[in-house]
């Protein structure tokens, strides 16, 4: 059996991955829980062989020159995955990330109005941040295809591998894959300046230089979409910060609260009779939430999103709370993945 045999299987199993794994069976990931396909282990030869089947030759370099490697691939004509190449104890090993073709719109995704009013602003960075499989990608596709169908202007993504293929609509869009395009993230961004973007996406904000170019384009009247590993709203503040050395922080404090419109940052939970729900934590770069940036108090962050409601800002906590009351999830789910359990025991 080749990897696209197993790919399309999962996907008809509504699996978000498979993992390929030199000493052990395929295995699959189907709302969260990790199950094993009925085969035996594969050998270290046949993961090879199953992997570098897929490769190009420029691929196969790469990855024997670094040990890792990240790419998409299509399968088929309803299938796309994202897939990440590696070795291990045992051999090699990838796994394979479900890409939703279809873009799907903020309303089925149930995201809140208050996004794309953020979205709609003509400058300032937009982050949305969470863990890996949390859903960011499919969020900002959404944000982008509404902007992509309403508004006039130069879309410009810079992603490592491409996601989501977005076609020109009534924006232009140019979307650019690091190594296949572009040297890096920071070459492509400091590009990106003279390439007349009206919005640049940057799908992954992993280094000084990505975030230092990023804030100074988002100051220059470009709106600025970024990704982040980071697990809340203010921890995202605070790494951006933290990232510089301590002679430049009081810089990028101003900076960062001069351009930041938004920090979105979202978690999955099972939902209720299968599938998955998205809690979303959002802050919104309000005059208070600048002056507390600018000023270094990032501890005072959640109490405001506590009491901005009104405006559309809301916890972590908050949004599992809603997911609860409405139904939408278990109390188990709630205590798994809020970051206050114990708020939710008390209720028991």
């Amino acid at each position: 059996m080749d990897i696209t045999q197993i790919l399309k299987f999962a996907a008809n199993q509504d699996a978000s991955d498979v993992h390929i794994s030199a000493g052990e069976p395929p295995m699959m990931r189907i709302h969260g829980s990790m199950k094993k396909l009925k085969m035996p282990a594969l050998t270290e030869e046949q993961t090879q062989e199953m992997i570098y089947d897929i490769l190009n030759d420029g691929q196969r370099k790469q990855f024997e020159e670094t040990n890792d490697l990240d790419f998409a691939m299509q399968v088929g004509d309803l299938l796309r995955v994202r897939a990440n190449v590696f070795r291990q104890k045992r051999g090699m090993g990838a796994v394979f990330r479900k890409i939703p073709t279809t873009i799907l719109t903020m309303e089925q995704l149930n995201l809140p109005p208050v996004l794309y009013e953020l979205a709609k602003r003509e400058k300032g960075l937009f982050l949305v941040t969470g863990p890996t499989g949390s859903g960011k990608s499919t969020t900002l596709a959404a944000i982008i295809d509404r902007i992509n169908k309403e508004k006039e202007g130069h879309i410009l993504t810079i992603e490592d591998p491409i996601e989501f293929v977005h076609k020109s609509q009534k924006c232009l869009v140019n979307q650019r894959e690091v190594h296949a395009h572009t040297g890096s993230f920071s070459s492509a961004l400091r590009a990106a300046l003279r390439e007349d973007p009206d919005i640049i996406l940057v799908g992954e904000m992993r280094d000084l230089e990505t975030i230092q170019l990023a804030l100074s384009a988002a100051e220059t009247g470009h709106l600025v979409f970024g990704t982040l590993h980071t697990s809340s709203a203010p921890k995202t503040v605070d790494r951006i910060i933290d990232v510089f050395p301590p002679a430049q922080q009081a810089q990028i404090k101003a900076m960062f609260a001069e351009s930041i419109q938004a920090v979105v940052t979202q978690t999955l939970c099972k939902k209720v009779g299968g599938g998955r729900a998205a809690a979303l934590e959002i802050l919104i770069g309000t005059s208070s939430v600048k002056n507390l940036i600018r000023e270094g108090k990032l501890h005072q962050i959640p109490s405001v999103m506590q009491t901005s409601q009104a405006i559309g800002m809301q916890t972590m906590d908050m949004a599992i709370a809603n997911l609860l009351e409405a139904g939408l999830i278990t109390r188990e789910t709630a205590i798994e993945k809020a970051p206050h359990p114990e708020e939710f025991k008390e209720k028991e």
